[in-house]
């Protein structure tokens, strides 16, 4: 519970009402009751609000309402986790090395560390202050683990990455997997060993069953403060920038570099060795097969300008009537031209 007064500092707003006015929890505007808060961040929404029960409500800048209690912020959407973080969102107390899970002397624990039952810490691990590992996590040798990171049951790290800190690894990821590299050798594969790392830097969140591949040599890196969804491939030496965003099911193949503030739709596909700008948005299915420069939008497989391939997906549904009239037209220009060879044949 919280006063609104300590909510409307905690995210920078402008408070409406009684700063004393206690708040007990987050609902959406059409099923808020008392004592909890609301948001609204679509003027479109405003109709709601005669039918909203809500003790308080997040407000955008420049929108009039005749609300009671309330905060006014430029961000009501960014406002509402903030205030959803503070008020659901406890850090559960430390509990030590627990019974049934097997750390390696040779670990080194902060402060406040928890390793849940089935949990396996392999030789010269290194985890930070209040890292949590939950049921059977297994961490190889030598992986490092930042403060206050969060590794959910069944993730897997493999030897020597590392982790940065306030990471949050959703069940069954797997960093560092080996990389998918085979020499050919004849009609068979040699298997390239894969003696690389994984760095995931500070505040990045990996989604369930997402696979990071080790690097072949060197490092596969994920930038501080990227976003990955679950069942995302990202193969060896690959490259993620800042703050990029990778929706569930893309898969981004080895050694391409992706910059800073990128965004990935679900099920994108990204060949290797290739250099994406920074700011670029990539949509849904989308298939990345050549360099792209930064800030653009692009959509379809291959890539094209968004707005160029909204024109063409209005197509896609008319071309077996096109494909119909085309030959319409290829029939009745062939007759034409017998017809007009016949007469140049009476003429002559």
């Amino acid at each position: 519970m919280a006063k609104l007064g300590a909510l409307a500092e905690l995210v920078g707003g402008e408070l409406i009402g009684d700063p004393a006015l206690e708040i007990k929890g987050v609902a959406p505007i059409d099923r808020a009751g008392d004592g909890e808060i609301t948001f609204l961040s679509n003027p479109k929404y405003l109709k709601k609000l005669g039918d909203c029960r809500a003790a308080a409500i997040i407000l955008p800048t420049g929108v009039e309402a005749p609300v009671a209690a309330g905060i006014v912020c430029r961000n009501p959407y960014l406002a509402f986790a903030k205030i959803l973080t503070l008020l659901a969102c406890r850090r559960p107390e430390a509990k030590g090395v627990m019974a049934g899970s097997y750390v390696s002397p040779s670990a080194t624990l902060g402060k406040g560390v928890t390793v849940h039952p089935g949990s396996v810490v392999g030789e010269n691990v290194i985890l930070g202050d209040g890292v949590i590992l939950h049921p059977n996590v297994v961490l190889y040798d030598g992986v490092v683990v930042g403060a206050d990171s969060l590794l959910h049951a069944g993730v897997v790290v493999r030897e020597n990455c590392r982790i940065g800190r306030n990471v949050i690894i959703q069940p069954s990821a797997v960093i560092g997997g080996d990389g998918f590299g085979f020499a050919p050798d004849g009609e068979a594969y040699y298997k390239i060993p894969q003696v690389g790392v994984v760095v995931i830097e500070d505040d990045v969140e990996i989604g369930a069953a997402a696979c990071i591949d080790r690097a072949t040599l060197g490092v596969t890196r994920i930038g501080k403060g990227a976003k990955i969804d679950n069942l995302v491939q990202i193969a060896h030496n690959v490259v993620i920038g800042e703050n990029t965003v990778i929706v569930s099911q893309v898969g981004i193949s080895g050694s391409t570099e992706v910059g800073r503030h990128c965004t990935f739709g679900g099920q994108a596909g990204v060949a290797g060795h290739l250099k994406i700008g920074d700011n670029v948005m990539i949509g849904a299915r989308g298939g990345v097969s050549g360099h792209l420069a930064p800030n653009q939008i692009l959509s379809g497989a291959p890539v094209m300008p968004h707005r160029q391939f909204l024109k063409a997906a209005m197509t896609f549904s008319k071309l077996p009537e096109m494909r119909k009239e085309l030959s319409q037209l290829q029939s009745r220009v062939q007759e034409l031209e017998q017809l007009l060879s016949a007469k140049e044949s009476t003429s002559q």
